[in-house]
């Protein structure tokens, strides 16, 4: 059975992400558009449209040109914005890159990636550095000014013709954030401008509202970020306060001096608002909605929250493959259903399909969710068999979560059929874990698997065969000594033996089950 939007579709222009996402912003003028939220530096929207045009005139002098891929290794700073539309309006890509990655980690994408640009900010400039020489990244740029770099501000013209750049909008790859996908390691998901402005009018039909103060505390790296918090707000004209990591009571401080409408947070800053005792030191009366999203969030949490800061909570569901959102609630109480993720967006269809069988299942029937929609990738990047694994030539993508569609058209999330682990949000894959224990000389086999873990959701949990001695301890320090701080392996137990398939694929599900028999209450 195909499930299908209760909403009606929605036109999408084919015009270019950046010519659609700013197509008011010149009569938003003066209004704010981002507030660095630590400094209050204020980016007005006739500033942004400068900013753009500018750094799009300083780029092209400089050889940028149409499918060049330009990488930001950054937290959340306003210009995030100015980079991401001035490449788009070039014909670029803009793969966006987690501040949190180690050198390692950045050269790995930045080489995958195939980016000849790379724009950080000081702090990182040491990692951005070591990981250019390894990659064919041929120019480095700094927001404000440190040397080794050139300095964003010495990029922008405001001289001479802006660039004229043919744009097809339904072909043409305008970000690509990195996902595991499935299963395996982070892959560079093609997302075009059609993609993301589809996804953006799909989105606003639902949440249609005037000028709105939006706390942007998620990372614009994340396809959540970006897509939900940046392109959606700047298009509506809100006001975006940037943070560049989340800390608890710089949170709630900038939700009081900015007296913040809307946020789009993560189940564990949901946990925090419901739960943590410094919240209550803080006026949030501003505050009329929270859509969570990125992970599940359990109906009873969802409705703390709630009743605790007298909002709407409800919560969403998407991938990066799908741009991100797939469904979610309307700001509306007679519309939330505890615990669910909402409603399908327009254009938007999905089935639920028997893992084992491959059969259409009913409603109410929990199996594998297939989504299908103008917002889903053009595919993975020099991954032919991985799109194809994940994308039908039907144009079903097959998401690896599992769930079901109820009588009333709403989606409910429950398990995942896919490996990955979600750390607050953050996809950890496996694999990853698995292929650095396995350098070391100690290790003969190693699996990794999810945790559960009450403020995180999930920690990586490894299983190890050892062939020479070596403590847990010490296992789990070469690892995460060499990963982003939310890849850490959180405990290592040593085993006789990794179950396996008669294929010799790793049995997760096994290792999952057994971990939950022994972690249960008795």
């Amino acid at each position: 059975m195909i499930f299908r939007s209760r909403f009606p579709d929605v036109d999408i222009p084919e015009v270019g992400l950046e010519q659609f996402v700013l197509e008011n912003a010149q009569r938003f003028g003066d209004r704010p558009a981002l507030i660095n939220g630590p400094s209050g530096r204020t980016v007005t929207y006739a500033a942004l449209v400068q900013l753009i045009h500018g750094l799009a005139r300083g780029l092209a002098e400089r050889g940028f040109r149409k499918g060049d891929v330009f990488a930001v290794y950054s937290p959340n700073l306003p210009e995030y914005a100015a980079v991401l539309h001035a490449v788009a309006m070039l014909g670029g890509i803009t793969t966006t890159v987690n501040p949190l990655y180690t050198v390692h980690e950045l050269a790995e994408q930045l080489a995958d990636a195939g980016a000849s640009y790379l724009i950080t900010v000081p702090p990182l400039l040491p990692k951005a550095l070591e990981a250019s020489r390894e990659s064919r990244i041929k120019d480095l740029f700094v927001f404000g000014e440190a040397p080794g770099a050139t300095s964003f501000a010495s990029l922008l013209t405001n001289t001479g013709d802006l660039p004229s750049v043919s744009i097809a909008p339904k072909t043409d790859v305008v970000v690509m954030p990195y996902s595991s996908g499935t299963t395996g390691l982070p892959k560079g998901v093609m997302l075009t401008h059609y993609n993301l402005v589809a996804n953006i009018c799909q989105t606003e039909a639902v949440f249609p509202s005037e000028h709105e103060r939006v706390i942007a505390v998620l990372p614009f790296y994340h396809i959540y970020g970006l897509t939900v918090l940046l392109n959606i707000a700047l298009h509506r004209g809100d006001t975006i306060v940037t943070m560049p990591r989340f800390d608890l009571e710089q949170f709630l401080a900038l939700m009081q001096q900015h007296a913040i409408t809307r946020a789009y947070l993560v189940p564990p800053i949901v946990l925090a608002l419901a739960k943590h005792p410094l919240v209550s030191k803080y006026d949030l009366g501003s505050l009329l909605s929270i859509n969570s999203g990125a992970a599940p969030l359990g109906a009873t949490l969802e409705q703390a929250c709630a009743d605790r800061l007298n909002c709407f909570v409800a919560q969403g569901y998407g991938l990066t493959e799908t741009s991100p959102v797939v469904s979610t609630t309307p700001i509306d109480p007679a519309q939330r259903r505890a615990g669910s993720a909402g409603l399908l967006i327009p254009n938007t269809e999905c089935k639920v399909v028997d893992p084992a069988s491959g059969a259409e299942l009913e409603p109410g029937q929990q199996g594998e969710i297939w989504v299908r929609g103008p917002q889903v990738m053009k595919g993975y990047l020099n991954q032919p068999e991985a799109t194809v694994a994940m994308l039908g030539a039907d144009g079903w993508l097959h998401t690896g979560d599992i769930g079901l569609v109820d009588e009333d058209g709403y989606l409910f999330v429950v398990d995942r059929l896919k490996e990955l682990i979600k750390y607050k949000g953050f996809q950890v894959a496996p694999a990853e874990l698995e292929a650095l224990l396995l350098k070391h000389p100690a290790v003969a086999d190693a699996a990794v698997i999810p945790s559960p873990d009450a403020e995180a959701g999930e920690v990586p949990k490894a299983f190890v065969v050892l062939k020479a001695t070596a403590t847990p301890d010490e296992l789990m320090e070469f690892v995460n000594g060499r990963v982003a701080p939310f890849k850490k392996i959180r405990s290592l137990d040593v085993v006789g033996e990794i179950p396996r398939s008669p294929a010799g694929k790793i049995l997760r599900r096994t290792l999952i089950e057994r971990e939950r028999s022994v972690s249960a209450p008795s």
